[in-house]
């Protein structure tokens, strides 16, 4: 039996996949657990249809992403954070206040989509923050992180 996945199945295979089981496992597992569906003309149009749709909104948000990449590009943010004369900061720098620096550019970046070479920064300094714009749109920032 033919049959069309609505998610991921580990050992068949991917979601929206086309693939050939026995019809037991099917009807008495994959059907009711909402795996997936019977593979019908219909449903094999539909399917079709929305995987067009989804590539054409994936990409559009990829070239959106990749606009906001060039434009961060170059740029450099500066974070103030109060130090001990011997370069330590009291407490630490974050993805949040990373975030806040960015924002403060006039770019609109959510702190989950930043990562930092470490989980918190706690000396002064220049750092490089990964931006994960889209799935492949990945930006290197570089920050730096000075005394008030």
């Amino acid at each position: 039996m033919d049959i069309i996945l609505t998610q991921d199945v580990e050992r068949l295979g991917n979601k929206d996949d086309i693939v050939s089981v026995k019809e037991g496992y099917a009807r008495n597992f994959l059907i009711p657990q909402k795996m997936a569906i019977a593979a019908t003309a219909t449903a094999r149009k539909v399917m079709e249809e929305n995987k067009r749709q989804r590539a054409h909104k994936e990409a559009r948000l990829r070239e959106e992403a990749q606009k906001i990449a060039d434009k961060l590009a170059n740029k450099k943010v500066s974070i103030g954070a109060k130090v001990s004369s011997s370069g330590k900061i009291f407490g630490s720098v974050n993805t949040i206040q990373v975030a806040e620096a960015i924002n403060k550019k006039g770019f609109e970046i959510d702190r989950k989509q930043i990562t930092l070479p470490s989980d918190s920064i706690k000396e002064a300094g220049t750092y490089t923050a990964k931006i994960k714009l889209f799935k492949d749109v990945i930006v290197e920032l570089e920050f730096d992180v000075v005394g008030e």
